[in-house]
C-alpha cells in the first residue's frame, strides 16, 4: 500500500488490555524551558491558521505551528494537484515565509478495515483505554470516534458482544465512548504485545519532543516522537480534525482507537496517518483529556 495519511481504526483488545511501552523506554521526558527569541508572535502564527482554515481547507491537507523553525508547516498529499494546489498556492503566496509546504507521498485518507480486536459489523478498530464514571458502577472504553460511527454494537475476538455506543465526536474531534454490556474482564492497562501489560494511572497532555508509545491491533507496540500540537488535518473524504498531536509514531489501517501513551500515563487515541510501519510514516491522535472531560470518566 502507498503511504497514506488515513484513519487508523484500532482497537487494543480488551482480553489484551490498551497498549504501553516499558518504562524505560515511555518514561516521559524531562521538559527543561529556555526562553528563545522569535520572529513571529503566537498571534501571526494563529492568524496564519485562521487563514488556512477559512481559504484552504482542501482534502488531502493539513496544517500545524512548528515551534522550531516559528513558522506553519503545511502538508499536501499526492491528489493535491491542479486547481487544488493552485488554490494552496494562492494562500500560501499570501502568507509569505510564516508558512512552509511539503508534500506527502500517497493520499490522506480515513480507513476502516477487518482484523482482530474490536468489531463493529464487518470493521475492525482498536481498543483505546478503559474507563470508569465516578461515583457508579459503569464501565467503558474509549476509542476513536470514526470508529463508532461506523457501528454501534461492538464485539471482541470470537464474536462475544462487549459493548454499544454511548457516544461519539467525529468529525472536528475523534472520539467516543463505549458502554460495556458484558462481564468480561477489563484492566486499566495496555497491552505491550510481548506478552506483558503496562498498568495506566493517569491521563495527560502531550508535549514537542516528547518520546510516546502506541498500541493497535495491526501493528502492535510502536514508539515514536510528538512533533506539534493543536494540528488541524484535512482527510481526503472531506472530514476535518483539529487539535491534534502529531507524531513519528507509525501506524496502519486497523489501528485507529489505539492507545498513546508515556510511561503510566494516557496521552491520545490514534485517529489517522501517513505512511505505514515498513517505510515509515506520521500519525495523529486526538488529546485523551479532552475525550476524558466530555464524558466524565477516567482512566484506571
Amino acid at each position: 500500500m502507498t503511504s497514506t495519511l488515513r484513519i487508523l481504526l484500532a482497537a487494543v483488545a480488551l482480553l489484551l488490555g490498551a497498549v504501553i511501552t516499558p518504562t524505560t523506554a515511555l518514561a516521559s521526558d524531562a521538559a527543561h524551558a529556555t526562553p528563545r527569541f522569535v520572529t513571529r508572535s503566537a498571534a501571526v502564527l494563529q492568524a496564519a491558521t485562521d487563514m488556512l482554515r477559512r481559504e484552504a481547507t482542501i482534502p488531502g491537507t493539513s496544517w500545524s505551528t512548528d515551534p522550531v523553525t516559528n513558522r506553519v508547516r503545511v502538508s499536501a498529499d499526492s491528489t493535491v494537484t491542479g486547481t487544488k494546489l493552485a488554490q494552496l498556492q494562492a494562500v500560501l503566496a499570501k502568507l509569505g515565509d510564516t508558512a512552509r509546504l511539503e508534500r506527502l507521498p500517497g493520499t490522506l485518507r480515513t480507513t476502516i478495515t477487518g482484523g482482530d480486536a474490536i468489531y463493529g459489523g464487518p470493521y475492525r478498530c482498536s481498543l483505546g483505554f478503559n474507563v470508569n464514571r465516578p461515583g457508579t458502577s459503569e464501565a467503558y472504553f474509549l476509542t476513536a470516534g470514526h470508529c463508532a460511527n461506523a457501528a454501534v454494537t461492538w464485539s471482541a475476538a470470537g464474536g462475544q458482544v462487549i459493548g454499544t455506543r454511548a457516544g461519539s465526536s467525529f468529525p472536528g474531534n475523534d472520539y467516543a465512548l463505549i458502554r460495556y454490556t458484558s462481564s468480561i474482564a477489563r484492566p486499566g492497562a495496555v497491552n505491550l504485545y510481548n506478552g506483558t501489560q503496562r498498568d495506566i494511572s493517569g491521563a495527560g497532555n502531550a508535549y514537542v519532543g516528547q518520546t510516546v508509545g502506541r498500541s493497535g491491533s495491526t501493528t502492535g507496540f510502536r514508539t515514536g516522537k510528538v512533533t506539534a500540537l493543536n494540528v488541524t488535518v484535512n482527510y481526503s473524504d472531506g472530514t476535518t480534525v483539529t487539535g491534534m498531536i502529531a507524531t513519528t509514531v507509525c501506524a496502519e489501517g486497523g489501528d485507529s482507537g489505539g492507545a498513546l501513551f508515556a510511561g503510566n500515563t494516557a496521552l491520545g487515541l490514534t485517529s489517522g496517518g501517513s505512511g505505514n510501519c515498513t517505510s515509515g510514516g506520521q500519525t495523529f491522535f486526538q488529546p485523551i483529556v479532552e475525550a476524558l472531560n466530555a464524558y466524565g470518566v477516567r482512566i484506571y
